[in-house]
């Protein structure tokens, strides 16, 4: 059995695959960050899930691609957790999420430009062969312009600097537990605050018509596209492709401000994991 996962750090999307390309079963678990998250709870998120315990010996070979693994140390971490748990996978095989997105997105030997803008944010250029990042990110606190816990991190600050128009203030306050002393246990003594910080940005897109949302979300992505996208010399020539929850539900937004770059929109896609299963089995098939 082949396990191809795509692994964000609010969710991750598991599907199983035969030897011979059939679909098996698709699950789905919290997010698996190793960056973010210990050992142990990393296994515990996965031990709780009835189809990956039941079938944990079945699984042979394991293609993970995940938020936080763009350096070694946490794909150790995650290398240690699946050999224990999958105990037939004898080399799980990790990489970081920019290449599920651009897996699911571009055409073979396709030169684009490849985004992620979901509870984080990262951008690539692949030239038909190899991907190039001229940025390395420093994570959550200063990284991830335009992602959910870019905008979450900024609706707090204007909610408690009194920068939010009263009548959305009130609506806000509602909705979530606003108090000082929530919001510090969350960010400073749990895990996930990143994906603590993202659960306020569906707030921001439920309400994306009011005038403070929409100067909120243009200033995130401009920030996004100055940063990431025009870092690359040729970004105006080859097709800007998204994947994840903020660029999903942004992308009329997005289609606006690429507009106003010169740029041009590719897919925009929620979650990679279907088209992911489809260049892993066409990757079995040219095997």
């Amino acid at each position: 059995m082949i396990l191809v996962v795509d692994s964000g750090s609010t969710k991750t999307d598991w599907i199983a695959l035969s030897e011979d390309g059939e679909q098996i079963f698709q699950t789905q678990t919290f997010g698996l960050n190793p960056q973010v998250l210990s050992n142990e709870i990393l296994t515990e998120r996965i031990i709780n899930n009835y189809e990956l315990y039941k079938h944990r010996h079945e699984v042979t070979q394991l293609y993970f691609y995940g938020a936080g693994c763009g350096t070694e140390k946490p794909k150790e971490s995650l290398r240690e957790v699946f050999k224990d748990f999958f105990d037939k996978v004898n080399k799980p095989e990790i990489m970081e999420d920019t290449y599920a997105a651009l897996y699911a997105t571009t055409q073979r030997e396709e030169p684009s430009i490849v985004c992620i803008i979901g509870t984080g944010s990262n951008c690539s250029m692949f030239n038909g062969e190899n991907i190039e990042q001229k940025v390395t990110s420093l994570g959550y606190i200063l990284m991830d312009d335009g992602s959910g816990n870019y905008y979450g991190r900024q609706l707090l600050r204007d909610f408690h600097f009194n920068k939010i128009p009263k009548d959305l203030a009130y609506e806000f306050a509602k909705e979530f537990d606003l108090t000082a002393e929530s919001i510090k246990t969350h960010l400073y003594k749990m895990p996930n605050p990143n994906t603590y910080l993202a659960q306020f940005a569906k707030f921001l897109i439920t309400n994306k018509e009011h005038e403070y949302c929409q100067k909120l979300i243009r200033k995130g992505l401009k920030l996004f596209i100055e940063h990431q996208i025009l870092q690359f010399d040729n970004a105006h020539k080859v097709p800007v492709h998204f994947v994840g929850s903020i660029a999903f539900y942004l992308q009329e937004e997005l289609k606006q401000l690429l507009k106003e770059y010169d740029l041009q929109i590719g897919k925009v896609l929620k979650r990679p994991i279907e088209g992911l299963v489809k260049y892993h089995k066409s990757y079995m098939m040219v095997k």
